[in-house]
């Protein structure tokens, strides 16, 4: 492997570790919109929830990038990817997803990454996780959910005919799925820029890869994924979040190994958006117990 040339980056925060050819690395880096900054040898790998890019992590970053080597990616299909990359058989499941972050990974050889993944990209961190452990000394979980839907003994907090119900709205009124979705996702009434941003974000993505996204996100079922997750986690759960209950985190304490949670004042399904302060103070507690 030979390192990878700093003129290869649109700044020189951008030139990251040896990778296995310059190519691959361009190639990853154009298709996912992957971008470094900070300094530090930890690698903190930040990866955005549904209907959302990297923008969304603008007031988190900078408390990390003193002393962390940043990384901000958007899955194909979402913000400033590659559109034209997104594949619906690859990205039938969430296993095309965390194919996603371990090109990313692999591309730039990047080693003990503490992965902090939002909303579906907790599940998406989580089955990165098990394919190659080794990558990874830690997972942040915001607002994780292994299972949406209600079932015998687990409550995710949707009834089936609820999901499908939501589903067929973005099939119907895309513009009013959006509409009706963002405050419910945001829960913070008095913050009506970061629900209007959150739609706007919403309805800037390709709708048949949203519509196809939505799905995957909200009909999957990983419960029986999470005894396989050997690398240390963390959980954040907002108080309030009508996304990913309260009951859901108590789960995920019994059957993630190693896990810790993290009770949050911050209401709603965004605290790196709606409360970073609190959100970047958990953060910094969770990576003083990385390996």
């Amino acid at each position: 492997m030979r390192e990878l040339p700093v003129s290869s980056f649109s700044d020189p925060a951008q030139a990251a570790a040896p990778t296995r050819s310059h190519a691959d690395a361009e190639q990853v880096r154009a298709r996912n919109n992957v971008r470094f900054s900070g300094h530090g040898e930890r690698v903190l790998m930040l990866a955005h929830g549904f209907g959302c890019d990297q923008t969304m992590w603008r007031w988190v970053v900078p408390a990390f990038e003193r002393d962390h080597r940043v990384v901000l990616f958007d899955y194909v299909g979402c913000g400033k990817s590659d559109w034209s990359a997104f594949d619906p058989a690859r990205y039938g499941d969430l296993h095309g997803y965390a194919r996603d972050v371990l090109d990313i990974v692999n591309a730039f050889d990047l080693r003990d990454v503490v992965f902090v993944g939002h909303s579906v990209s907790a599940m998406v961190g989580v089955l990165a996780s098990i394919e190659q452990p080794e990558r990874f000394s830690q997972l942040i979980l915001i607002g994780p959910s292994p299972c949406y839907v209600n079932e015998p003994g687990y409550t995710g907090g949707f009834e089936r005919k609820d999901i499908e119900g939501l589903l067929d709205l973005m099939e119907k009124n895309y513009v009013g799925w959006a509409a009706y979705l963002a405050p419910v996702v945001m829960n913070n009434p008095d913050r009506t820029d970061l629900a209007d941003e959150l739609q706007a974000s919403f309805c800037a993505t390709d709708p048949r890869v949203t519509r196809q996204f939505a799905r995957v996100t909200f009909l999957s079922d990983n419960r029986g994924d999470l005894a396989h997750v050997t690398v240390p986690s963390h959980i954040l759960q907002c108080s309030e979040d009508a996304i990913a209950p309260e009951s859901v985190a108590i789960y995920l304490r019994q059957a993630l190994p190693g896990t810790t949670v993290h009770t949050m004042s911050a209401t709603g399904h965004c605290p790196h958006m709606s409360h970073p302060d609190e959100t970047v103070e958990i953060m910094k507690e969770c990576l003083k117990q990385a390996p």
